[in-house]
């Protein structure tokens, strides 16, 4: 009887969906969002070209600085939340203070800090752990005191979770007793409030690889190299909730092997995934570097997150031969989640800071965006040197975020002149974007995000066979210029309330501007 209850529990876990979490990454179920960042929108383009718009650091960062508290020495994971009904910020960090802790479990630890604008945070005194005998931090969660030290601070919101006690899900690693002995691997904890966490007592969930560089894979009946697990994931996490999949995951660190074969070669990116946060699947194998990329070119990790229809990983560029392993941040899009895509390598999103400040070494993006209004902030810890250099006492170090004008990762817009043999005579600056085809009702509306400062754009509809439709066409439009996030899309005499329900194709006629993505509202 007993055998039969633990199989009815365990296949209740992963037939029965997660608890959705709202985010303030997703439009409302009557709002639509086509961003251009890809080309699954769009049926096809004609005279355009992509064009990559990295972040903007903010001025005022640090909005943490790190060293102003002896347990600080590094801050480096952040996840961050913001409460859609209060606008109260959370913030969960890595703080790392090595050897000048007197205690393990305290070499790297958890720390909690909070703010009403995301700009100006306070560090509450919560006295929940000491630091060599300091009662006054804000500490949330220790290490269990392993071999090495614990790393992460993945944080997943669910206000929806059917038990109260665990809304925030957080995944870090750590190094375990199982069965007698020490392993590293996945560890969870939850709380009811992101404050008071309790440890998930079986850990670890998904095994982790762990030294032997450079030696050949082991064999899988070899002795003392328990901790040499191919095809594993690795010490560095960050998690989210695919909202597609109905799964919490976990994109992180996985190792892949040398030429000769040697384990621990360089970093890919690999996936797990649960629909309780206790039980995951096998790791797979979602990015390795490229052909085309420098040799010294590894992912330190690659945190994801889902906005709008599409999956935006910020991979963690590492170059061991600078600076101890320098990191900048590339963007990585998919539209599944698993098959990723890397087509702004030629500009980072987010490069190091210049000389001198407290990111110029190494940057520890998230998975947790905080979408607002009119822009997406991404939050990150940073320090001065390289990701291996965190115990080198001398470096600058903290939390700042950089922002993106929401919906711009990346804009259509006019290649300078086409002057194909096909075409009557040469086209300066024009451009246009065929969206595949859409449904709409009469009660649709459109806005365009885009930028029409130095010339205009029209918008026309076709049916879903390409004719154009009388009133709706290139000349009908009313023309839209200057620069919105979100301009209205109109015609002199017609209006979508005059169309019947159905399918269409919307054309973006671009001269001299650039388009970001198109929103469709139903009323």
């Amino acid at each position: 009887m007993k055998i039969v209850f633990v199989l009815i529990y365990f296949l209740a876990c992963f037939s029965c969906p997660a608890a959705l979490p709202p985010t303030t990454s997703e439009s409302s179920p009557a709002s639509r969002t086509l961003l251009f960042v890809d080309d699954d929108p769009i049926l096809y383009r004609s005279g355009t070209h992509r064009v990559f718009h990295p972040f903007q650091r903010h001025a005022g960062n640090p909005v943490i600085k790190g060293k102003e508290k002896p347990w600080e020495i590094a801050l480096a994971w952040t996840s961050v939340y913001r409460n859609p009904t209060t606008g109260l910020y959370q913030l969960w960090y890595q703080a790392f203070a090595g050897d000048r802790a007197k205690d393990r479990t305290r070499r790297c630890v958890v720390c909690y800090a909070e703010s009403t604008n995301g700009i100006t945070f306070d560090k509450p005194n919560l006295g929940l752990f000491d630091f060599n005998g300091d009662t006054n931090n804000s500490i949330v969660l220790i290490a269990n005191g392993g071999k090495s030290d614990r790393y992460g601070a993945a944080v997943v919101v669910d206000p929806l979770s059917i038990d109260p006690s665990r809304r925030y899900k957080m995944a870090y690693f750590d190094f375990s007793m199982d069965r007698g002995r020490e392993v590293p691997g996945l560890c969870v904890a939850f709380s009811p409030d992101g404050i008071h966490w309790s440890k998930h007592a079986a850990a670890p969930l998904s095994r982790a690889a762990y030294g032997d560089y450079g030696e050949p894979v082991p064999f899988q009946d070899e002795p003392g190299r328990e901790w040499a697990v191919p095809l594993s994931m690795s010490d560095a996490l960050d998690a989210f909730y695919d909202p597609v999949r109905q799964v919490f995951a976990i994109y992180g660190k996985m190792w892949i092997d040398a030429p000769d074969g040697g384990m621990f070669w360089k970093h890919g990116i690999g996936r797990i995934e649960s629909r309780d946060f206790v039980h995951w699947s096998s790791p797979q194998t979602m990015l390795t570097p490229a052909d085309d990329d420098p040799p010294h070119v590894e992912f330190h990790t690659g945190p994801a997150f889902f906005y709008n229809g599409c999956y935006f990983n910020l991979l963690q560029i590492l170059n061991r031969a600078e600076n101890g392993g320098a990191i900048d941040i590339e963007l990585a899009v998919s539209r599944d989640g698993l098959a990723w895509q890397r087509p702004f390598k030629k500009q980072f999103a987010l490069p190091r800071g210049c000389a001198g400040q407290f990111d110029s070494g190494s940057i520890f993006t998230s998975a947790t965006p905080i979408v607002l209004p009119e822009e997406i902030r991404f939050y990150y810890g940073a320090y001065s040197g390289g990701a291996t250099g965190a115990d080198d006492y001398s470096h600058l170090s903290g939390i700042g975020f950089a922002t993106l004008p929401k919906d711009r990762f990346a804009g259509l817009k006019p290649v300078s002149r086409s002057d194909q043999a096909t075409l009557p005579k040469p086209l300066e600056n024009i451009g246009q974007i065929t969206l595949k085809p859409i449904q709409m009702t009469p009660g649709t509306v459109l806005r365009l995000n885009a930028d029409a400062t130095e010339g205009t754009i029209r918008v026309e509809l076709l049916n879903e066979h390409g004719y154009r439709l009388r009133g709706f066409s290139r000349e009908d439009a009313l023309p839209i210029e200057g620069n919105s996030l979100s301009h209205s899309v109109k015609w002199k005499d017609r209006s979508l309330q005059d169309l019947p329900a159905g399918r269409y194709l919307v054309r973006i006629h671009l001269n001299k501007a650039e388009a970001f993505a198109l929103n469709l509202e139903t009323n």
